[in-house]
């Protein structure tokens, strides 16, 4: 990037990325209160690279879930969509800088908190996935489904891992436990949100992420509860390897997670394809405090 002679100081370059960072931050204010309180538990030097990444992933899943539909864009219209935000992305991580102020500062974290296109590419792989899926109903087999998730969930669980790691060290057995419960984290999150967003997934989406496309049976919800389950056990076993001012932030939110998991377990499979299960505020509240509280009776480290 060529310095404005006439702003030498950078103060310009400088106003901004706080704008971009702005911008981030009313994504999460505006999508998600669940993970905007969560980033709050974050420390300070995390906080904000997280909201980037969400705010990217959110813009994207935007595109894919319905907006560039209701926007009045065709299947083609929309894959155009996706494919120049794909472009301009990475664009951004390239040079460390965007026009559009969400991809300017998830640049500027990329950059920072070493993200590659290893990362990025995947998850805009399995957006590309949900247009592809809009012209008819589509159902995802095993194989199919591990590559969904790992795409559009496991690898964002990464990113915000490069963010907590950035200034750490870990021995190698350390870094596989830590990547292997970010993975499971991510995945667990995706499962959990299948289940109980199967309504609009089904009707509206015309997508079974979960199964064949029949509908699913309470021994159907009961196994993917055991799997969701699993895997946020396998997520919580790496969080102690976490720096201690990322914890409370990831445990807030697997136990928020796990709270729902419960709901879901007692909700009959009928059901789920009538209402969306959620978690109380005051439940989450209290889920969030017990983990800040947690964590602050570990040692640093």
């Amino acid at each position: 990037m060529t310095p404005n002679p006439h702003d030498a100081s950078g103060a310009s370059l400088g106003r901004f990325n706080r704008a971009a960072d702005t911008a981030s931050t009313e994504v999460i204010r505006t999508y998600s209160t669940s993970f905007g309180l969560a980033t709050r538990l974050l420390g300070e030097r995390h906080r904000q690279h997280v909201r980037n990444i969400y705010a990217m992933v959110r813009i994207a899943d935007e595109i894919v879930d319905g907006v560039a539909a209701q926007a009045g864009l065709d299947e083609s219209a929309q894959s155009g969509a996706l494919a120049s935000y794909v472009s301009e992305t990475h664009r951004a991580m390239r040079v460390g800088y965007s026009t559009d102020l969400v991809l300017h500062a998830f640049a500027r974290t990329a950059r920072e908190c070493g993200i590659g296109e290893d990362l990025t590419q995947p998850f805009f792989d399995s957006m590309a996935a949900d247009i592809a899926a809009e012209s008819h109903f589509t159902s995802y087999d095993a194989a199919a489904h591990e590559r969904y998730v790992y795409g559009s969930a496991e690898v964002v669980g990464l990113m915000c891992l490069r963010v907590f790691l950035r200034d750490e060290r870990r021995t190698d057995r350390e870094l596989e436990t830590l990547t292997h419960g970010a993975r499971q984290l991510g995945a667990a999150f995706q499962n959990v949100n299948f289940l109980r967003d199967l309504a609009d997934d089904t009707d509206r989406l015309q997508r079974g992420y979960l199964g064949d496309g029949g509908r699913l049976t309470d021994g159907d919800r009961d196994e993917w509860v055991r799997t969701i389950t699993a895997q946020l056990d396998d997520a919580a076993r790496s969080i102690p390897l976490l720096p201690k001012d990322s914890r409370a932030a990831v445990r807030s939110a697997l136990a928020l997670f796990a709270a729902l998991t419960r709901r879901v377990a007692k909700t009959p499979a009928s059901s789920l394809y009538e209402q969306r299960v959620r978690v109380p505020d005051p439940v989450k509240a209290m889920l969030a405090a017990r983990s800040v509280l947690v964590t602050a009776m570990e040692r640093s480290r």
